[in-house]
């Protein structure tokens, strides 16, 4: 079953407009005609079951069969904050992330971070990297788009995950306590996961999260992880202890 996300004035009593560049995806992409199955959710979280009831020049038509109450959201709201790695690896990380359930991806500048983005570079890839997020959105059948923010220096990020309940900081120098801390984790909580660049953190980025009470160095193992797999492995974690 397809998905696909609207604005909240597209949603009526009984029905779903759908416009924009989804009509064509619908028409002619898909080829998806009258009486198919989708699934349709609107920015604030709603998600409804739909079957297709007209396709219009500029508009595709939508009725609503039922609402899904279950959803397919965490019940935690869990940001990643990934230090900026070389190449592409930004866009499958995102493309991952949004599968394994992340509420928001902000990209991070650390000291051995290889990349440095200008204004408009940042402004550029910002945006792929949301059409990345909303891709992955719909195929993973996420009740919504997970936003990727503008790029922030560390102590920004560090700034703004000591607002969250707790955040996890993979470090490969560090033993134990991973399972402690993830069987401690309960829903609703608010988390953050802080991930380095290629290069790793800095030994001062590190003695930043020791201030922090809130901030936790977790294990992923004994093997040292690229920056592309930490992340995603730390949230499969989450995922496992909070989702399943």
């Amino acid at each position: 079953m397809y998905q696909f996300f609207v604005e909240e004035e597209q949603v009526h009593s009984d029905s779903i407009s759908i416009t924009g560049g989804d009509v064509n995806h619908i028409k002619n992409v898909l080829r998806m005609k009258n009486g198919e199955k989708i699934r349709v959710s609107s920015k604030s979280g709603q998600a409804y079951f739909c079957h297709i009831s007209s396709i219009l020049d500029d508009e595709v038509i939508a009725a609503i069969d039922s609402a899904d109450e279950t959803g397919t959201e965490l019940d935690n709201h869990i940001v990643l904050y990934q230090g900026l790695p070389k190449g592409d690896k930004m866009e499958l990380i995102i493309q991952k992330a949004v599968e394994l359930g992340v509420s928001e991806i902000v990209p991070v500048a650390m000291k051995n971070c290889v990349v440095k983005l200008d204004e408009k570079k940042a402004g550029k890839k910002l945006q792929r990297w949301q059409a990345i997020a909303e891709s992955a959105a719909k195929q993973s059948k996420r009740t919504v788009i997970p936003v990727v923010k503008q790029p922030v220096t560390y102590k920004e990020a560090l700034k703004s995950a000591s607002e969250l309940d707790i955040t996890l900081v993979p470090y490969e120098n560090e033993r134990g306590a991973t399972r402690e801390i993830m069987g401690q984790l309960k829903a609703g909580q608010t988390i953050g996961v802080v991930v380095g660049p290629e290069g790793g953190f800095a030994p001062e980025e590190i003695a930043l999260v020791d201030e922090n009470a809130a901030m936790h160095r977790i294990s992923l193992g004994r093997r040292i992880l690229r920056t592309e797999t930490a992340g995603l492995a730390a949230l499969a974690m989450l995922v496992y202890n909070l989702d399943v």
